[in-house]
């Protein structure tokens, strides 16, 4: 799932840095894929899964 966020262009690296830090904390299962321009973070995109094992077991994660 990817959600766009109104992300001010003009974040200093440290902040897109403790933007991507704070989403690699608070996922569990899935990727995170950013995206850069000219060497210029453009987009990130967080992908998170729902896997169920069996019928009593839900393994947490999200897409």
């Amino acid at each position: 799932m990817s959600i766009e966020m109104g992300i001010d262009e003009n974040l200093s690296k440290q902040d897109i840095a403790r933007h991507i830090i704070t989403i690699l904390d608070n996922i569990r299962f899935g990727s995170l894929e950013i995206v850069v321009h000219d060497g210029r973070v453009v987009q990130i995109d967080k992908h998170e899964k729902f896997r169920i094992k069996s019928s009593d077991k839900l393994i947490c994660s999200q897409k």
